[in-house]
């Protein structure tokens, strides 16, 4: 059976709400931000989120502190507001099999209080929430790897993306085959695979991760006689790839530039960067 725990919370109408799916003793983390709203909303919003990411048919056990939650779901308290949620906490109840549990705060379940520290933190309740600290360095300010060893291990990913731009020439060579290396797309992208795994090699204080995944592709763009790389790293751990994501590209396109630079002495790196982050305490971001 899957199992959600969630929380909501809010301070001065700005509202958080986090739900922590657990299955098979791997944890996902969602979490968001709603101005203008309320505690009971985001309690409901919580509940809402972890329920749409679990398929129709599903056995879920979810629980969560909230009575107005629980005893609405299960002993019929009368429903005086907040109608819009309900409906459609009630549609994805209906397509699927839910227990909903009521949970006490803070006795020690580390998924409900993971929830707690997400949902509070989001809506500004807990100070590093607004004050976050530099964690890469240490009480006497020296550069340290960060202690990650209460974080729960949860599914991350991230996505980078990067450019190499030539000659016209150059990029009609390249894609016919007629360049003096092999084939360097080929050659790049095993070469950005192998730098992900090699990331905390090459960036002091980056943890070394077990990846579950690594995909790098390279596509070849005729407009601007380019190739966009695109680099997708995951992981289930208790720390991002983002850097793992963000080197893949770097290095992949070093690779093709080594390739190529025989033949034109004005490539260019262009405009690596991330697009993409999931997992964790910050939940999905999107960069564009």
């Amino acid at each position: 059976m899957l199992e959600i725990y969630t929380d909501g919370a809010c301070l001065n109408g700005t509202g958080g709400w986090a739900a922590v799916t657990v299955q098979d003793g791997v944890a996902k983390e969602l979490s968001g931000r709603v101005e203008d709203t309320t505690s009971n909303r985001m309690e409901l919003t919580a509940a809402i989120k972890g329920l749409s990411q679990t398929p129709e048919g599903a056995e879920v056990a979810l629980y969560a502190d909230s009575m107005y939650l629980v005893n609405t779901m299960t002993r019929n308290w009368k429903r005086q507001a907040n109608l819009d949620l309900w409906q459609k906490l009630d549609s994805l109840s209906r397509s699927r099999k839910v227990e909903f549990n009521w949970i006490r705060s803070h006795t020690g379940n580390p998924y409900h209080e993971r929830a707690h520290h997400l949902s509070s933190g989001i809506a500004g309740l807990t100070p590093e929430a607004s004050h976050p600290e530099l964690t890469h360095q240490d009480s006497e300010g020296k550069a340290r790897m960060v202690d990650v060893s209460e974080k729960l291990d949860t599914v991350r990913a991230a996505t980078a993306v990067g450019r190499v731009v030539m000659k016209p020439a150059t990029f009609q060579a390249l894609t016919e085959g007629r360049t003096r290396k092999g084939d360097p797309l080929s050659v790049a992208q095993i070469a950005g695979i192998m730098a992900a795994k090699k990331t905390p090699e090459l960036i002091p204080l980056c943890h070394p991760l077990l990846l579950t995944d690594v995909s790098v592709q390279l596509e070849p763009d005729e407009e601007d006689n380019s190739v966009k790389i695109t680099a997708e790293v995951k992981v289930t751990g208790k720390t991002g790839v983002e850097m793992e994501a963000l080197t893949a590209v770097a290095v992949s396109a070093l690779a093709l530039y080594d390739m190529l630079k025989a033949v034109d002495k004005e490539i260019r790196i262009e405009d690596i960067h991330l697009v993409r982050k999931s997992g964790g305490k910050s939940g999905t971001i999107e960069l564009g």
